[in-house]
């Protein structure tokens, strides 16, 4: 995400548009959360009122575009439809430009004409733009909103108030409200990777809500002046108007082999992964019920790989360096961790060799491999594309409604939607990418209950032309424990500095030696 005060610069010195909030405005303001929310309320107010934008189910807007210092015309689309779906189409001179959200997974289809699957963090800042659209900014709290008043700011030699508003997942947007009117004029963000300003006039009703009918899109270098031709509320917008086109799907292979596939190579993956040792950043931050940040932690550890799980110890906490004992308890831990890994091993292994010789066939419920999926999620959108500089398949997934999930595992991935790129020839998951569609309950919500929006990002890359190797994880999570205690919490780690060595689990856990 760009750095507020440099694009404030830039916008005031150069594009002459939007100056920065004055600081001490801001500062002057008791509460500047509840300033914000009540900024936001008035919006609302004005806008058409809770109970009528509560109602809209879909918005399809059509209009006209023109390019600055351009002859050149062209069309503008935008569709939007609860609970996240998001279809943004800008055609001018002969190339489509297009940004979506199908409530899977964010694409892009750009001047090269050839649609693409968007990632971190582009991936979550379309869902941010899908996530705003159709909630209209009503129920901050509910939709896990974060507002904060920055002050006052001249949009176009007129006040305006500076609203930053941050989602769950931590993307951040600025937005400008007239005083008078309360309506919105203008908003700045970054739109799966790309810097957009955008200008809003010309507010006519429609359906018993204010739509702006003058647009002024600042994008990257261009600008484009959009007029809006004619809006319908609530009309009939169906699901594939979201989904990328048909041009760039593939068939999907047989999912139920190549799940097979990588299940029973996962052995072999956990071995090869067991000669590398690393070092991981991870930076963890709890937020109130008001989006505050509570606590921010960076933790810094070097890491190992043992029967397929990481072993970690902590060498760092918010850049200080452990004591001597604080060394000792982190190694002791590890070592107790392979040791516990070595036991349950052991046991599973004696099971299978009794059920083996009873003519059994081990049937363990509680697996959470990526066939689990199979049962559990139907797929859509099948396609090939790029990834890290290898070629992997990528398909959305989300819960099949038929199915009738057996166990918690089950119940909790059907609740699932998102994509996953496959490597099919190493077998093995590049990327994973979800979130939960409605709020998955553990033993009836009396334990925990994860909430809707809670999601998560998986990424790896191909070390050495032999493995994949995560390089990449974030989650944002919001629970409530115990019906009563409830937080938020953003969790972002990555990995780095692989090197290749062999990993013996004896006492000397730590100390990796390096192959020659």
């Amino acid at each position: 995400m760009r750095s507020h005060l440099l694009y404030a610069f830039f916008c005031a010195f150069f594009l002459g548009t939007v100056v920065p909030a004055r600081a001490q405005d801001a500062a002057q303001v008791p509460n500047p959360t509840a300033e914000a929310a009540r900024i936001v309320s008035e919006y609302v107010k004005a806008a058409g009122g809770a109970r009528a934008l509560s109602r809209i189910q879909t918005l399809s807007l059509q209009g006209t575009v023109t390019g600055s210092g351009d002859a050149n015309s062209g069309t503008y689309t935008l569709d939007t439809k609860i609970p996240n779906r998001y279809y943004s189409e800008l055609f001018f001179a002969g190339k489509h430009f297009v940004d979506a959200y199908n409530g899977k997974s964010a694409w892009r289809e750009d001047a090269s004409g050839s649609p693409y699957t968007i990632v971190t963090p582009g991936s979550l800042e379309m869902q941010t733009e899908s996530q705003i659209a159709n909630t209209r900014l009503l129920n901050l709290k509910k939709n896990k909103l974060a507002v904060a008043f920055l002050g006052h700011a001249s949009v176009r030699g007129k006040d305006a108030l500076h609203v930053e508003l941050t989602s769950a997942a931590g993307v951040k947007r600025e937005m400008f409200f007239d005083p008078q009117t309360h309506l919105l004029v203008a908003e700045t963000a970054g739109v799966a990777g790309v810097d957009e300003e955008v200008f809003y006039s010309d507010y006519r009703p429609e359906s018993g809500m204010q739509i702006a009918r003058k647009l002024e899109l600042h994008r990257g270098p261009d600008t484009y002046a959009i007029d809006i031709t004619s809006a319908a509320v609530n009309g009939t917008i169906g699901e594939r108007v979201f989904d990328l086109p048909l041009s760039s799907q593939v068939k999907l292979p047989d999912l139920k082999a190549l799940f097979k596939e990588i299940d029973d190579n996962q052995k072999a993956i956990d071995k090869i992964k067991e000669d590398y040792a690393g070092t991981s950043l991870e930076e963890e931050t709890d937020y109130d019920s008001d989006g505050k940040v509570k606590k921010h932690i960076v933790t810094e550890s070097t890491f190992f790989y043992f029967d397929g799980e990481e072993i970690s110890t902590v060498t760092k906490r918010d850049g200080k360096s452990l004591s001597a004992d604080e060394e000792k308890k982190e190694t002791d831990k590890a070592q107790k961790r392979v040791e516990e890994i070595q036991k349950h091993q052991a046991k599973k292994d004696a099971k299978e060799e009794k059920d083996k010789e009873k003519g059994q066939q081990e049937n363990d419920d509680s697996d959470v491999g990526i066939e689990i999926f199979l049962r559990t999620c139907q797929f859509v959108n099948p396609r090939r594309e790029r990834f890290r500089g290898q070629d992997v398949l990528v398909f959305d997934f989300e819960g099949n409604p038929e199915y009738k999930p057996r166990n918690l595992a089950e119940r909790i991935v059907q609740k699932l939607a998102g994509a996953v790129w496959i490597d099919e020839k190493a077998h093995d998951v590049a990327r994973l990418e979800a979130y939960f569609v409605s709020d998955a309950k553990i033993a009836g919500g009396l334990l925990a209950n994860l909430q809707k929006g809670t999601g998560f990002v998986f990424e790896q890359e191909f070390v050495n032309n032999e493995v994949w190797l995560p390089t990449y994880v974030e989650a944002h999570v919001g629970v409530r424990v115990l019906l009563v205690k409830g937080f938020r919490v953003s969790d972002v780690t990555r990995y780095s500095d692989y090197k290749k060595y062999h990993v013996a689990a004896t006492s000397t856990i730590g100390a990796p030696k390096q192959q020659p």
